[in-house]
């Protein structure tokens, strides 16, 4: 299982945990909060160290691919437009923020401004790569607040550099790479690779790219699935 490298050093057994989501899906923000809660409590139980290395990567997915790139709007009337009218959207509305609020998040969805995601999933694409000054998962957390509490504009170009920069871009190479096509191909193939892999809802956890837990799950179920799986990392082939 583990192996020896030339300078003595072991090299730790790794878990990859992909996760599907979108930057502007409330059930995977609650997710992600859920999801830490439930490693940091397989590490406690492991005392202090799971004994394996997780790679967590962020993946693509579009709850309305269909917006119009650029452009924003009030939640509430995307809400309404989908599931039936008004009544309806602050229903949902309510429920996700009382079910944030138990998870530390304080939503705004009164602020929130629905928009195409593209550009925001090829910034967290470009976070993903070895050159970048951003780390992966502090970009995509920056995304979410940013939608759900500070009612940014996560279609815009502009912004997004902004955001990047809060977290030590430099916000013109960010800009030039929105308005370029780099990542696009990249991103373009991870949303197919969800159709085709049966994921129709985020978020979607994919560990070591075969068991798939769907939804914004208990902490305990996470903690669960990580104990498991570094287990079995852990243990001698058989």
């Amino acid at each position: 299982m583990n192996v020896e490298l030339n300078e003595g050093v072991t090299e730790r057994p790794v878990v990859s945990i992909d996760v599907w989501s979108d930057v502007v899906c409330p059930w995977c923000y609650i997710g992600k909060r859920r999801f830490e809660e439930g490693l940091a409590r397989a590490v406690d139980a492991a005392g202090g160290d799971l004994g394996v290395d997780l790679e967590i990567t962020y993946r693509p997915f579009q709850l309305d691919p269909k917006a119009a790139p650029g452009a924003a709007g009030p939640v509430f009337d995307a809400y309404a437009k989908k599931f039936g009218g008004p009544e309806q959207a602050q229903a949902i509305l309510d429920r996700v923020t009382a079910e944030a609020a138990t998870n530390g998040l304080e939503f705004r969805m009164d602020q929130a401004l629905r928009a195409n995601t593209l550009l925001a999933h090829r910034l967290i694409w470009w976070a993903d790569q070895l050159d970048s000054p951003v780390e992966q998962g502090a970009m995509k957390e920056r995304l979410l607040r940013a939608y759900f509490m500070e009612g940014r504009h996560v279609g815009d170009a502009e912004q997004l550099a902004d955001l990047a920069a809060e977290l030590g871009a430099q916000p013109d190479a960010v800009l030039a790479f929105l308005e370029s096509d780099e990542g696009l191909d990249e991103v373009a193939h991870d949303l197919r690779l969800a159709h085709e892999n049966g994921i129709t809802a985020v978020p979607t956890y994919v560990f070591n790219g075969e068991w798939a837990v769907p939804g914004a799950q208990d902490p305990s179920m996470f903690a669960k699935v990580i104990e498991r799986l570094a287990q079995q990392a852990l243990s001698p082939a058989t």
